[in-house]
């Protein structure tokens, strides 16, 4: 059974996870707040608490995922910690994640982030995609428009060539 782990898995990314769970997936979703990781729970997911912001938290949770979902384009907190986690830390993930199970890695490349830190982090990603060969998918549109997770969905089943 194929397992995404979802990292920043608030109501959206429990939408998304709910979906990709009625579709046969075992989903991991990662918060730093432990309201947040209830919220999780409640949802059936399984919850993990991990801070993007901290590479190593999320690595620890790819010993057995097929997906990385980075549903972090509307993350909130200082521009020096956005740029930074749409930036070199996700850079170093994408990094390690070369020598996990790890198959495939989908990119939310909308949302309130500032644009130009999310066009970094999109160019980060296909870079990624480009020299170590990981399928990857962005995840686009308005979170709040109908059918966002559906769309979401679509995407993580592209990374898998589902």
């Amino acid at each position: 059974m194929p397992r995404a782990l979802i990292v920043g898995c608030g109501c959206h990314g429990r939408a998304l996870g709910e979906r990709l769970a009625s579709n046969g997936w075992q989903v991991r979703g990662t918060s730093r707040d432990p309201d947040g990781l209830a919220a999780i729970e409640t949802a059936g997911l399984e919850a993990a608490p991990a801070d993007p912001d901290r590479p190593g938290t999320i690595l620890e949770l790819c010993g057995d995922v097929s997906v990385v979902v980075w549903l972090l384009g509307s993350a909130a907190g200082a521009r020096t910690q956005l740029d930074a986690i749409h930036g070199p830390r996700l850079e170093r993930l994408l990094e390690k994640l070369v020598d996990s199970p790890v198959r495939g890695f989908a990119y939310e490349a909308t949302g309130s982030v500032p644009p130009e830190t999310l066009g970094e982090g999109r160019a980060i990603v296909e870079q990624a995609a480009g020299t170590w060969r990981i399928p990857i998918a962005m995840i686009e549109g308005d979170r709040s428009a109908p059918g966002w997770a559906d769309r979401g969905l679509r995407s993580v089943l592209e990374v898998v060539g589902g």
